[in-house]
């Protein structure tokens, strides 16, 4: 059986989305000046802020939606924004799994782009993503993991929603033969409810809390909700310390016994439950 989960990340490019100017010089000095008879000297223009970021983030796992995509296991992960001043932005963004989440897997590589605006204290954001899990495959239904969200974000002061609406035949290849529900039914249409409320703690402290709800269209049984309280640290130079508790939920204890058949030293498929209670730490440079 099939498990999914998805980014639910902050992107670098939210920050670059601002407007490039020039830093103006200071009006001229006063008449009694002793510098008055000459010309001021005008200060120089501050340098436009960059288009491009890139992020790298070593974790002691790389957690999603809940689901613990590498297994117990660290992840490296990294990516590369690009945002224009008008709002558009684009990027790619990697990290390792486990080919014991991810039959055949060892990359989740993502692909997106959209714009960002503003109105008063509202900041939305429309934007396309499209994730890929190159050469990895359900083999014994033969269907690939690849799919596509399109996603609706609306924020207020420290509160941000979002929506992840599934574009392609399959979530995360949830179908019939991945599942051995029904008769040739797939999962496009299934969406997340993304909630998280951002707070300012002072002198670099952040805290994040979030709640995601997955519905699975057409396989209901394997919709699942998710937690995560993180407190995070800022440091000069674009470091980022991070701490997280996650946990999902599952119905009916669909995902306790997961396996994707690869086997263990003592030749067993090895089967965890990839919504347990988890601690992520993390630690994060952008440039």
């Amino acid at each position: 059986m099939l498990q999914k989960s998805s980014r639910t990340r902050s992107y670098p490019w939210l920050a670059a989305a601002v407007a490039f100017g020039f830093q103006l010089p200071a009006s001229a000095q006063s008449a009694d000046s002793a510098a008055a008879t000459a010309p001021a000297a005008a200060a120089p223009a501050a340098a436009p802020a960059s288009p491009f970021t890139a992020n790298v983030t070593i974790a002691s796992q790389y957690v999603s939606r809940g689901f613990r995509q590498t297994w117990g296991k660290p992840a490296i992960q990294g990516g590369f924004d690009y945002a224009h001043p008008s709002g558009l932005f684009a990027g790619t963004w990697m990290s390792t799994v486990s080919d014991h989440f991810i039959e055949g897997g060892a990359v989740e590589w993502d692909l997106y782009g959209g714009y960002t605006g503003t109105a008063g204290d509202f900041t939305y954001t429309g934007q396309i993503y499209y994730y890929l899990y190159p050469g990895a495959e359900a083999s014994f239904a033969k269907t690939k993991y690849n799919y596509g969200e399109a996603v609706a974000s609306l924020t207020y002061k420290w509160f941000n929603v979002k929506y992840w609406l599934t574009y392609t035949p399959d979530y995360f290849g949830y179908n019939s033969a991945t599942l051995g529900i029904g008769s040739g039914q797939h999962s496009r249409g299934s969406g997340y409810l993304d909630l998280n409320g951002t707070f300012d703690l002072g002198s670099g402290y952040s805290l994040l809390l979030h709640y995601g709800n997955e519905r699975v269209r057409n396989f209901s049984a394997y919709s699942f909700q998710d937690g995560k309280i993180a407190l995070s640290k800022a440091f000069d130079g674009g470091w980022t310390v991070a701490g997280a508790v996650t946990k999902g939920w599952g119905k009916n204890g669909v995902y306790d016994h997961y396996t994707t058949g690869v086997l263990n030293s003592a030749g067993q498929a090895e089967v965890s439950n990839p919504l347990a209670t988890t601690l992520v730490l993390s630690l994060t440079k952008t440039f």
